[in-house]
């Protein structure tokens, strides 16, 4: 199978790329690398690279005309400056117009979107179906949502994985990375008020399988989590606790600031019957992973779509 993925040096459309290596597939990356990182992908001859924007609709219509893919994972997001609702807006949503309409035009069999669950909002019930209402009130979520939007209306075949936090190596974002580097550090650490999700890369992986593989007629949104959270306090004191390190007392505990949500928890219902899937990995052992990771590579540069870093938001 031939696939490119847009953001294929991002945290999650490398570890895609590496999946679809490993059972034989071709792929093409495409990246402007604002925050991926080439060394991410793997040196393959069944691997093309090709740094770029998916706001440029040259570029991307001459990477469909020459690769031809036959599905396409539309992983690249713009959310590194939460100011520049301009390039959020190139990106996020005029950029995926791109894409969808090379895809169209190539009759590609499926294109898989990359949503946040910040297309919710502030949440009217907990845990949120998918059938919630759309409330995203960022220039982030906005335009991730007007993305997911024209991927439904271009008629394309697709499914859109509203995604809650996904963790694992590789991941530069939220409040693991963050953490891990105080504690090494012995750095105190503050935390925000809130209580997120957190899916281990590996389960969110088994269920791209199932979509690419198994289930190549099911459409429609679906969302990706654990169905279970945890305070960004516990968090911190879990990290702490697997990395051996007395937590410095006394911790910070701040509330969400204005762009922030304090809870998002999906319900994975409809997913987990569709596909048959159901994350496994434990919180504990994905955070020792993750230390384990951290302990051979350290942490990238970070980045958030938040006005104040290192909160422990997703």
């Amino acid at each position: 199978m031939r696939t490119l993925i847009t953001g294929g040096a991002g945290f999650l459309g490398s570890h895609i790329s590496d999946r679809l290596l490993s059972r034989g597939d071709e792929v093409l990356a495409l990246d402007n690398l604002a925050t991926g990182r080439r060394v991410n992908l793997s040196e393959s001859d069944r691997l093309e690279f090709v740094k770029g924007t998916i706001a440029d609709r040259d570029l991307v219509d001459a990477c469909f005309d020459r690769f031809r893919p036959e599905v396409v994972v539309h992983a690249a997001a713009a959310f590194k400056d939460p100011d520049d609702w301009e390039e959020d807006l190139r990106s996020n949503a005029l950029g995926t117009v791109h894409v969808v309409q090379a895809a169209k035009r190539h009759a590609v069999s499926r294109v898989v979107y990359l949503q946040t669950s910040l297309c919710y909002g502030r949440p009217l019930r907990s845990p949120i179906p998918i059938d919630h209402p759309l409330r995203p009130f960022t220039s982030y979520a906005i335009s991730k949502t007007a993305g997911e939007q024209f991927v439904a209306l271009s008629g394309v075949p697709y499914v859109s994985l509203r995604l809650a936090n996904i963790y694992g190596p590789r991941h530069g974002s939220g409040p693991i990375p963050s953490f891990y580097r105080r504690l090494k550090e012995g750095q105190a650490c503050y935390v925000t008020d809130t209580r997120r999700d957190f899916t281990y890369i590996d389960d969110f992986l088994d269920l791209m399988d199932r979509i690419l593989l198994e289930k190549p007629d099911a459409t429609g949104c679906y969302n990706v989590c654990t169905g279970s959270d945890i305070s960004i306090r516990e968090l911190l004191g879990l990290m702490a606790d697997r990395m051996g390190v007395d937590l410095p007392e006394p911790v910070d505990v701040i509330p969400p600031n204005s762009d922030d949500v304090a809870t998002l928890l999906l319900d994975p219902g409809l997913t987990e019957e569709t596909f048959g899937w159901k994350a496994r990995t434990s919180l504990t052992e994905g955070i020792d992973s993750m230390i384990e990771w951290f302990d051979k590579h350290g942490v990238a540069d970070a980045y958030t779509h938040l006005r104040i870093g290192d909160q422990g938001a997703g």
